[in-house]
């Protein structure tokens, strides 16, 4: 398969699904997002799937919702990322483990340390999710009584970035002689103090930890506006992309690659990866039965809530039985309100069905057979809409082990997907490349000024 595009596969662990209603399935496990047994089997059944990474999402602070809807959220609690990742790095071999770590709510040096940690009990598998918090309730946990405004805080991510990988080239790879002879353990001529002063930072440095095994962990961003993706044009190896349609995808990945090519960065060290909600069954309406199975979960109270924020307009005075009305135009997104109302009438649901979606998960959806959903992720990959998927099971166990049991065989037999891991560190199963030393190597193309 030299030469060919294939899919790279990521699987959002947020911890355990995005969809409201996947603890309420029948079969599935309600305690996995809490339960290290569950969790250490999906990464282990993930890895002989052959994913390139385990993605775990994070908030620093309870769900921003009435408690009517927070009290049917499975992800009210789970374990803190840089705490798990470690202990299911030692139950794995292969597969990346990438945490999201916000810049809004930490310091650069504590990040800087975790995940250079992480990077060296992996063997090289860790990946960094910047975020910059998108939830106003995390400031009232560090002190703050209001959030950080939307630009303020990327400006605050660029120097945070700037920080951390400036950090984890605090030591040259060679720095640490350790030769017993001499007693010398390092060479201070390799190793250098950051002493960085800017607009929100000011850290000394330098590191107390060994250059991370692939110089920097992999840098990931999830961000969808300008200045997100402004951000990932400069910083990011991979983006976990909003799903939408695929139109709108090819104008994305477009968008983000251009603003690559005036960086003067290689479009190949940047990976596009669409968040895919996957639903399998053996036959196309199998798969949609178990969706609306899996919607039918979602509680009217939040779903309707959740669909009147959508529309824009107080959807809880309709016949929750009855075809979707007409409805007027308001303030709320237009592209929402017309895939909705475009949603509603080609799958003729009704206003409870479209509410209990919305509730459930509205974004990008995959639900058909193995062929049918390989067919259109390679339609995704091969008319440039993606590089791959961060993918979303519709419950666990049995919809991840449909995933990797069914659909990579398939995607494997089309030559779409790896047989074997191509190397050790997640830099080299992502196909991209060790940064250099910005201080130590004279190799320094292709790197983000700092």
């Amino acid at each position: 398969m030299a030469g060919e595009r294939r899919l790279h596969l990521g699987a959002f662990m947020r911890p355990i699904s995005i969809h409201t209603a996947w603890w309420r399935y029948p079969g599935a496990y309600p305690d996995a997002n809490f339960n290290f047994e569950h969790l250490k089997r999906f990464a282990q059944t993930l890895e002989r799937g052959c994913f390139d990474a385990f993605f775990m999402a994070d908030h620093l602070a309870v769900l921003n919702m009435p408690i009517e809807a927070l009290k049917r959220s499975a992800t009210v609690t789970s374990f803190d990322p840089l705490t798990l990742l470690p202990a299911l790095a030692v139950v794995t071999q292969h597969i990346g483990l990438i945490a999201t770590a916000s810049t809004t709510y930490n310091e650069p040096y504590h990040i800087a340390r975790k995940f250079a940690s992480l990077d060296h009990i992996s063997g090289g598998r860790a990946g960094w999710n910047i975020v910059t918090s998108g939830n106003p309730a995390e400031a009232h946990n560090f002190g703050y009584d209001d959030h950080l405004e939307h630009a303020t805080r990327y400006r605050r991510a660029r120097e945070f970035f700037d920080v951390v990988t400036g950090l984890w080239d605090s030591f040259a790879d060679d720095a640490f002689i350790r030769d017993v002879q001499s007693g010398i353990y390092f060479d201070p001529d390799k190793m250098h103090v950051l002493d960085h002063q800017g607009e929100f930072l000011n850290v000394r440095g330098p590191l107390n930890i060994a250059r991370p095994i692939q110089g920097w962990p992999v840098i990931v961003q999830a961000g969808a506006s300008d200045a997100g993706r402004q951000l990932a044009a400069e910083t990011a190896e991979m983006i976990f992309a909003a799903g939408g349609n695929i139109a709108g995808a090819r104008a994305f990945y477009a968008d983000v690659k251009s603003r690559m090519d005036k960086l003067g960065r290689d479009r190949d060290d940047l990976k596009v990866l669409p968040g895919a909600f996957v639903v399998i069954g053996e036959t196309i309406e199998d798969a949609r039965a178990k969706r609306a199975k899996l919607d039918s979960l979602v509680h009217y109270d939040s779903a309707i809530a959740s669909l009147s924020v959508a529309l824009g307009t107080d959807m809880s005075r309709f016949d929750p039985d009855g075809q979707l009305p007409e409805i007027p135009e308001t303030n709320a997104s237009k592209s929402a309100r017309e895939r909705l109302i475009e949603l509603a009438a080609s799958e003729k649901l009704t206003v409870r069905q479209l509410a209990q979606r919305v509730g459930g998960y509205s974004g990008l959806g995959f639900v058909g057979t193995p062929e049918t959903i390989a067919d259109e992720m390679e339609e995704w990959l091969h008319t440039e809409a993606a590089d791959g998927f961060n993918v979303m099971f519709s419950s666990v166990p049995d919809g991840l082990d449909d995933f990797v049991n069914l659909v990579v065989p398939e995607l494997q037999r089309r030559g779409l997907f790896r047989r074997a891991y191509e190397g050790k560190t997640l830099r080299e199963n992502l196909g991209l490349r060790r940064p250099p030393n910005r201080f130590f190597d004279r190799a320094t193309e292709g790197l983000p000024e700092a």
